[in-house]
């Protein structure tokens, strides 16, 4: 059996920050004409102009990863820098209202924007896309059915948007709640067949619900436009070291369930509505509460069932890419916990939003300038 590349890529999308006001500003349209420059086709817009997004190359190793991170990250801040912006990396703006924010002028977005209406509007989120590369579909279909079951232990981990419109929303990722209200997301169904998921697809091109597949938007899906599996689970990490391990785990993980498929073993498939319960407890506690172990029925501390499924990995596929000392950065935020948990911290100690902001702009650029 051929293996697949396993390669490895990200998206990530970053806030564009007033210094002075901490607000969020509409400013990417003036940002893509230098940055295009710069950075090429790695720097894109989004829906509001107060977001920019940044792609990776495609990558082989974590440590290939990091450096197109470091270098992206740091080519934005410069950037940004230039016009007198910052830029912060988290799930939400801990206050910016997504009423007052614009729509970016491109075409795209005014047709997301007359078919969701309002809820394009408050699509005010940030996200980290993880791509890892298989390219025969029919063992990426396989390993998506199976690798659902990890979706809600990743979000666990990169948790940063408890904050909305000024509020403390009790909620780690406020961003998982904000996308839901878009179709087609959440944890995918099961496909029998790379056949049935194309089927899934074509029916809804041809009955005019969506122009491609790049409108279904679940939380790990077949990229529609390269042979990468996607992991989309996760919201935006604030620190390049959280963004850096969650995607090396991710790659282990497609390793690990590509070895288990090659010596005719798997792992057992759970339903959606079930694993849905696991996602909403990464959402409402993160770190901090439980997830069901479905094999045992019972519930255990999400920290100890991330654990398990590290040590799952660093059984035998942990060196495979070179990743383990990025992989090994899950045990601080386990002790430290997540970007939600930091600035909830800080907003605890200083009751001041602003300095929530001025925390998540530090953070962004560790280890990049």
């Amino acid at each position: 059996m051929t293996p697949p590349s396993f390669s490895i890529g990200i998206e990530e999308e970053y806030q564009i920050i007033d210094p002075e006001t901490r607000e969020l500003k509409s400013y990417i349209t003036q940002l893509l004409d230098e940055g295009k420059v710069t950075l090429r086709e790695q720097i894109k817009a989004e829906m509001h102009q107060s977001m920019v997004e940044v792609g990776s190359e495609v990558c082989r190793t974590p440590a290939d990863l990091r450096a197109e991170l470091v270098r992206l990250r740091r080519g934005i801040i410069d950037l940004s820098a230039k016009s007198g912006l910052k830029i912060a990396a988290a799930g939400s703006h801990p206050f910016s209202s997504w009423i007052e924010q614009e729509i970016t002028p491109f075409e795209r977005y005014a047709g997301v924007k007359q078919d969701m209406q309002m809820l394009a509007q408050q699509l005010l989120i940030f996200g980290t896309h993880i791509h890892v590369g298989i390219e025969d579909p029919e063992v990426l279909i396989d390993i998506m059915n199976v690798v659902r079951y990890m979706l809600p232990h990743l979000l666990c981990l990169s948790t940063s948007s408890p904050f909305w419109v000024g509020q403390e929303t009790g909620l780690k990722s406020y961003r998982s709640i904000i996308f839901r209200n878009f179709p087609r997301t959440g944890i995918p169904p099961t496909f029998g067949s790379y056949a049935e998921f194309r089927n899934y697809v074509d029916t809804l091109v041809k009955t005019h619900s969506i122009p491609d597949g790049t409108k279904v938007w679940f939380d790990v899906r077949p990229n529609h436009n390269y042979p990468t599996l996607e992991f989309r689970i996760c919201d935006v990490c604030t620190r390049v070291d959280e963004a850096v391990c969650i995607a090396a785990i991710c790659q282990a993980l497609v390793f690990k369930m590509w070895k288990l498929r090659r010596d005719n073993m798997t792992f057992r498939v759970y339903p959606a509505v079930l694993l849905e319960e696991n996602k909403w407890r990464a959402v409402r506690y993160g770190l901090d509460g439980k997830l069901i172990d479905f094999g045992k029925q019972e519930e255990l501390p999400a920290r100890e069932l991330i654990h398990e499924m590290i040590e799952w990995l660093l059984d035998d596929v942990i060196d495979e890419f070179g990743g383990r000392k990025d992989i090994e950065y899950f045990r601080r935020i386990l002790k430290e916990g997540t970007s939600a948990d930091r600035q909830l911290a800080t907003y605890k100690r200083t009751g001041d939003l602003k300095a929530v902001v001025d925390q998540l702009i530090a953070e962004t650029a560790e280890g990049v300038l």
